[in-house]
């Protein structure tokens, strides 16, 4: 496949040697997936990929104990360090961190991103129920800001939705519909406590069009205009953005600070999300996404025939969406 042409993938997952060994004993909830850089090229090849960014899924490197985090993010690292070094125009990769230690997390952010010069980082939208853009991950936060380093925020298991008492029925897998509200709710998390404004050379790209955030993008405007900005709301539900905007909250406000992400179209392609997603996100700010290989290479098919659907994209917000966006955050691939 030439490396001038062809989709440019911004959220695909990698399972390195050390990372499926870290998690094959975590559960059955967490699956380990067959991969390999060959397998990768094949997908990529398969589905007219020019380029891949690879990053971990859930639960990600932290498993308890931050010394055993941090050396298992350091190697899963430089793993993808090898990977992208042996065919650096295929493949990509996001830095993976070992959160909730956000000191380690700082150290492992500064050498993936200065030393080894990965792509971005890869974060999930909460740890521990403790979501993106609380106090907690300020330090991180500052130091990638710093770099305007891009940023994929893909959703986590919530605490409530894993425990079968508390949670929805076990019938129904938290990859249904639970990872669009986990990032849904950073997302929101992300704008309420000013995160966006006080970081914003961080360049967030939300997983799967931001969960079920374009749909919801109407009400959540009303009602921040509407009703937080009057008694008793007001002072009810304080929060540094309504703090910092007060009364001057309007729906362009609201609408503008969901405009500063990004969102990729991984299981998220069809006309009813775009009906939405395009009312919504800046143009030049919409990504090709597969979700591979937890997403089958089958469904990765779905997903591109979706987006040929002339009725939702013409050819020339196509070719954006699948590469030309793309390259405005990650121009090596050119």
């Amino acid at each position: 496949m030439p490396t001038d042409a062809g989709r440019i993938d911004v959220h695909c997952h990698s399972m390195t040697p050390a990372y499926r060994a870290a998690i094959k004993n975590l559960g059955a909830i967490f699956r380990t997936p067959d991969w390999s850089p060959h397998l990768a090229l094949e997908f990529q090849d398969r589905h007219g990929i020019a380029a891949g960014i690879y990053s971990l899924s859930v639960p990600g490197t932290h498993h308890g104990d931050d010394a055993k985090a941090r050396t298992l993010a350091r190697r899963v690292n430089e793993e993808s360090a090898e990977f992208l070094a042996k065919n650096s125009k295929r493949f990509g990769a996001y830095a993976t961190l070992p959160i909730p230690d956000i000191d380690g997390a700082c150290v492992e952010a500064r050498r993936a991103l200065d030393e080894m010069k990965l792509d971005g980082v890869g974060l999930l939208a909460s740890y521990d129920g403790i979501y993106l853009g609380q106090p907690l991950f300020d330090p991180l936060f500052e130091l990638l800001n710093e770099r305007s380093a891009v940023v994929l925020i893909h959703p986590n298991n919530h605490p409530t939705t894993v425990n079968v008492k508390k949670g929805i029925s076990p019938g129904i897998g938290n990859f249904l519909i639970e990872f669009l509200f986990d990032t849904t709710r950073a997302a929101v998390n992300l704008m309420f406590t000013g995160a966006l404004d006080r970081f914003p050379e961080i360049r967030f790209i939300l997983a799967h069009a931001g969960g079920t955030l374009p749909y919801t993008a109407w009400r959540l405007a009303d009602i921040i205009c509407r009703q937080m900005t009057v008694p008793p709301w007001d002072t009810q539900y304080p929060s540094p953005f309504m703090q910092r905007y007060g009364g001057r909250v309007t729906p362009q406000l609201v609408y503008g600070q969901l405009r500063r992400f990004w969102y990729e179209t991984a299981l998220a392609a069809g006309p009813s999300t775009f009906g939405s997603l395009k009312q919504v996100a800046d143009p030049t700010r919409i990504l090709f996404g597969s979700d591979w290989p937890y997403c089958p290479s089958e469904m990765a098919g779905d997903m591109i025939a979706a987006l040929g659907d002339e009725r939702m994209l013409d050819a020339t917000e196509r070719a954006a969406i699948e590469r030309t966006n793309t390259l405005a955050l990650f121009p090596r691939f050119a």
